[in-house]
C-alpha cells in the first residue's frame, strides 16, 4: 500500500550509526512504494495547551521510531499515528529491570538478578547483610549492571570485594542490578533480529579479550542459524515487551540459551554486514502488513 512515514531519530548524539539505521529504514520504504522523510527529535516540536499538536503539522501515516525519545513518540501516538516501537515497547526495552521483570513473570530463562533499592541519589552503602546476602547469591565473578545503557557500556564485571566496593561508590545516581555472570557464555554471545513473529537473520559475536561480546566493543562476528530453541526464545521475549521489531541478545547458559537483553532499537548495520540481510525491509514489509489490516 502507498504510504506516508517519517523516520525519526536522535538529532543530538553525534554517532553516524544513529543517522545510518534513519538511512536504512527511509531507502527501505521508498523501495516499497512508501513517501519517507527523515526527522531528528529536534526538529519536531510537541506543543501541549488545551490540545496536542506537533510542528510540522503535516502528518505522517505512520512512524518508524528508531531512537529513545519516549516522550515524543507518546505524542504521535496521542496524535493518532501508528508508531513502530511504540512508546511503552520503548521504554520497557530501555530499563532493563523492566525488561526482566516482565521476562522472570512468565518463566523466560535469563541469569539470576537482583536489582537495587532505589537510593534518592544518596551513596549505595548497603549494610553487610545485604551484601553478603548478594555475594552468596552470586559469588565471584558477578556482574553489576546499570538499568539503562547501550553497547554494553555499562556492564561490569566484579571479580572481588575491591572491585565491588569501588563499583558501589559510583552508582549511586542511577538504578542498577547485580546479575549472575554466565561463564559459559564468556567472550560470545547471540543476536538476533526479530521482526514480528519471526528472526529473520542472527549472528554469533565473540571477543577474544572480554567478557562482552558486543562488536562495538571489539567483538568479532559471524552469520548464525538459530536453532529452534534460539529462535522461539527470543520471539517470546520480543513479543513480551511489546515490540514490533528488535534486536534480542542471547547467552550461552549451562542448559540452553538464555536472554540477556531486548533491545527495541537495535542498529541493524553490522547484521547487514555480518549476514547480507537488511532487516530494514523485513521491518517496512511487517509496518505495510499492519497498515493493510487496520484499513
Amino acid at each position: 500500500m502507498s504510504a506516508k512515514a517519517w523516520i525519526i531519530y536522535n538529532g543530538f548524539l553525534q554517532a553516524d550509526s544513529f543517522h545510518d539505521f534513519a538511512k536504512m529504514m527511509q531507502e527501505a520504504a521508498e523501495k516499497l512504494g512508501h513517501e519517507a522523510e527523515l526527522y531528528t527529535n529536534k526538529e519536531i516540536i510537541s506543543i501541549l495547551d488545551e490540545s496536542l499538536t506537533i510542528q510540522p503539522n503535516d502528518l505522517p501515516d505512520y512512524v518508524v521510531f528508531t531512537d529513545k525519545d519516549i516522550y515524543l513518540a507518546r505524542q504521535l501516538e496521542l496524535l493518532g499515528i501508528p508508531v513502530f516501537n511504540s512508546s511503552a515497547a520503548i521504554t520497557t526495552s530501555d530499563d532493563k529491570i523492566k525488561t526482566y521483570q516482565l521476562l522472570a513473570k512468565v518463566g523466560i530463562p535469563m541469569p539470576k538478578t537482583i536489582f537495587a533499592p532505589k537510593t534518592f541519589g544518596v551513596q549505595a552503602a548497603f549494610d553487610e547483610q545485604y551484601l553478603q546476602y548478594i555475594k552468596q547469591t552470586f559469588s565471584f565473578p558477578f556482574v553489576i549492571k546499570e538499568a539503562f545503557g547501550s553497547f554494553g557500556e555499562q556492564v561490569y564485571l566484579i571479580e572481588n570485594e575491591e572491585q565491588l566496593s569501588v563499583k558501589l561508590t559510583k552508582m549511586d545516581d542511577r538504578p542498577f542490578m547485580f546479575q549472575q555472570f554466565i561463564e559459559t557464555s564468556y567472550g560470545k554471545d547471540l543476536r538476533l533480529q526479530v521482526v514480528g513473529d519471526k528472526v529473520v537473520a542472527a549472528m554469533k559475536r565473540t571477543s577474544a579479550r572480554d567478557f562482552r561480546a558486543n562488536v562495538t566493543a571489539g567483538g568479532k562476528m559471524e552469520p548464525h542459524d538459530p536453532t529452534a530453541e534460539e529462535a522461539q526464545l527470543a520471539i517470546r521475549a520480543s513479543q513480551l515487551i511489546g515490540a514490533d521489531f528488535s534486536g534480542v541478545d542471547l547467552l550461552f547458559g549451562q542448559n540452553g540459551p538464555v536472554v540477556c537483553e531486548v533491545n527495541s532499537n537495535a542498529h541493524i548495520r553490522n547484521m547487514y554486514d555480518c549476514t547480507g540481510i537488511n532487516a530494514a525491509y523485513d521491518i517496512v514489509q511487517y509496518i505495510d502488513d499492519v497498515l493493510s489490516d487496520l484499513t
